[in-house]
């Protein structure tokens, strides 16, 4: 277990791309393959994935590029913390609007396809407007929570991991000998 840990914090922001690759793929997956369009709270929650992706793909090179001399480094790991803290943030937003423990702001509502091609059908009148997605509709339900409330488990657990690995002692850090 502990090797395990080690090897977790030394290459935190390896996994924490990895992670966040996954995270976005299974998000675009769900949109082209299981239809749902997402909504504007669910476009802001790839936003933050996006800047973990920026964050952590950079700290993964330079980490290689310097062979790993001291690990990952602890900067990256606390500005993943918090980036991932911010994306559960947005996600409990969006899931206490869903469950209608607060009202969302007006402009929760649209998403959908937006493409150039798409664009021009509406502008040229040749294509039907789609109805907006409202961010209080849960479209997706697994256990009981939907996709927000999942986002925001695995956000708050990304952002612990980043903790963890920021703080790591100093034994993870160096190599050995």
């Amino acid at each position: 277990m502990r090797g395990l840990y080690r090897l977790l914090t030394r290459w935190w922001t390896a996994f924490a791309l990895a992670a966040s690759l996954a995270l976005l793929g299974a998000a675009h997956a769900f949109e082209r393959f299981g239809g749902l369009a997402p909504c504007n709270l669910c476009l802001k929650q790839r936003e933050v994935y996006w800047g973990a992706v920026a964050i952590a793909l950079t700290a993964t090179l330079w980490h290689l590029v310097s062979r790993g001399s001291r690990g990952t480094p602890r900067i990256a790991a606390f500005m993943l913390a918090v980036v991932f803290t911010t994306g559960a943030v947005t996600a409990v937003f969006h899931m206490g609007g869903e469950n209608n423990w607060w009202d969302l702001p007006a402009a929760c509502a649209g998403g959908g396809d937006v493409s150039i091609e798409s664009l021009a059908a509406l502008a040229l009148g040749t294509a039907p407007a789609a109805p907006p997605v409202y961010c209080d509709a849960v479209t997706w339900r697994f256990l009981g929570l939907s996709m927000a409330g999942w986002n925001a488990l695995i956000s708050v657990a990304l952002a612990v991991f980043s903790l963890f690995a920021a703080k790591r002692p100093k034994d993870a850090r160096a190599p050995r000998p």
